[in-house]
């Protein structure tokens, strides 16, 4: 059985590779789609790493740099998405920035297909097309270039984590203003206390490690 500390959750894309939960104890509800099997979930679930008190004290980082660093669990992990694609025809995968990056990249290389990287504003060097939304205390703007979709394309949508869906959202939403069309959203992981794929209605969402 296992267990993880979460209260009060505040999380967006927060450090480098590491997802942040106040403490206290909830249940961990593992989710086993067909694809992939109960006891790979385990290892998954086990493998990452929970780093106390940063960065700052009260705060506990779920750190999935050890899924990364494992060549067997990273394998693991783009294997998953790759299953959840078989038979469907995409065009491109978008990655959110930063940690979708890392899975999309791969496993738009396994499909061959493009890359196509969502970045924060003012990272992108040519002329983008942007969207904002809100956060909990102010607003951010998201941006792609303007010649990374064209119109009819079958897009999905790929990130680490799906937790307010904020930034999701306004990705699914510049992918249809951009003229693609988005498949599905997917996730490693899903924090269902959060009510994320709320915020990505209609878009279909796919997740696989929930919690």
């Amino acid at each position: 059985m296992y267990w993880r500390m979460m209260h009060s959750v505040s999380i967006g894309h927060m450090g480098p590779t590491a997802y942040a939960f106040r403490l206290a104890k909830q249940r961990l509800r593992p989710y086993s789609p067909a694809f992939m099997a109960t006891d790979q979930i385990q290892i998954l679930l086990q493998a990452v790493r929970d780093v106390p008190d940063f960065p700052k004290p009260g705060i506990i980082f779920k750190d999935i740099t050890t899924l990364l660093s494992d060549a067997k669990l990273f394998k693991s992990v783009i294997d998953t998405f790759l299953d959840a694609n078989k038979g469907r025809k995409i065009d491109k995968i978008v990655g959110i920035d930063a940690r979708g990056f890392i899975f999309g990249a791969a496993v738009a290389y396994q499909l061959g297909v493009g890359f196509i990287p969502v970045r924060k504003k003012g990272k992108l060097p040519y002329k983008t097309e942007s969207i904002g939304y809100s956060l909990e205390y102010g607003e951010a703007v998201i941006e792609m270039h303007v010649d990374a979709i064209a119109k009819g394309e079958k897009v999905v949508l790929i990130d680490d984590l799906l937790a307010t869906g904020g930034t999701a959202a306004a990705a699914a939403h510049l992918i249809e203003k951009m003229g693609g069309e988005l498949i599905e959203a997917q996730f490693l992981i899903e924090l269902e206390f959060l009510n994320g794929r709320e915020r990505l209605m209609p878009f279909p969402v796919r997740s696989f490690l929930k919690y």
